[in-house]
């Protein structure tokens, strides 16, 4: 059970609901941690709208960005983090074999270089963000201009910083099984992803 309250969907305040569109019951897994974010429908509605104007200014692709939540999620061991994908994230080219490649990116050959030197930059600062030092920006300069890497970071400041917070609470009676009860067993590569 959740740590904190959660609020059916079909409960979220107008000003929220109406930012999520059909809140429904059935939706409760795609929406996270909102359904604990909704007690405070004034601090859910701001974070959307900051979530929202990161989404629609980024210069990051979609399949970058969702691989750096994930790589981010395992390291927050969030349950309700790793067991959702983003359909948005498939369509520009986030592939099941692309998802698994984040268990050892470095090692794999279906991540680009950029993706590998955002997924670097994101392990360290999820992990020991003070080992970071300026051949980590060199690497990431070979792909990245400035507004990238500020893109980059505030990304993964979100999803360090929200994920961890979302873990805590410790949402995931939900989820699919083999995200509800063991920290151990539950890894973003799962088969039972669900897309939102």
């Amino acid at each position: 059970m959740a740590r904190v309250r959660t609020v059916d969907p079909q409960h979220f305040a107008p000003q929220l609901a109406g930012m999520v569109g059909n809140p429904t019951s059935e939706r409760r897994v795609q929406l996270g941690s909102l359904t604990v974010w909704a007690n405070r429908p004034e601090l859910a509605t701001a974070f959307l709208r900051f979530q929202q104007t990161l989404d629609a200014t980024t210069s990051l692709s979609l399949r970058l960005r969702e691989l750096v939540r994930l790589r981010v999620a395992f390291h927050n061991q969030c349950r309700s983090c790793m067991a959702v994908r983003s359909s948005a994230a498939i369509a520009d080219g986030m592939t099941d074999g692309a998802v698994c490649s984040l268990q050892r990116p470095e090692d794999a050959p279906d991540l680009t270089h950029a993706e590998k030197a955002a997924l670097a930059y994101a392990d360290l600062l999820a992990t020991d963000h003070l080992s970071i030092d300026d051949t980590v920006f060199d690497r990431l300069r070979q792909h990245f201009d400035d507004s990238h890497i500020i893109d980059l970071g505030v990304h993964i400041g979100v999803c360090v910083g929200f994920g961890r917070l979302a873990m805590s609470w410790d949402i995931v009676e939900d989820l699919p099984p083999s995200f509800q009860h063991d920290h151990a067993s539950a890894v973003p590569w799962s088969a039972e992803a669900i897309v939102r």
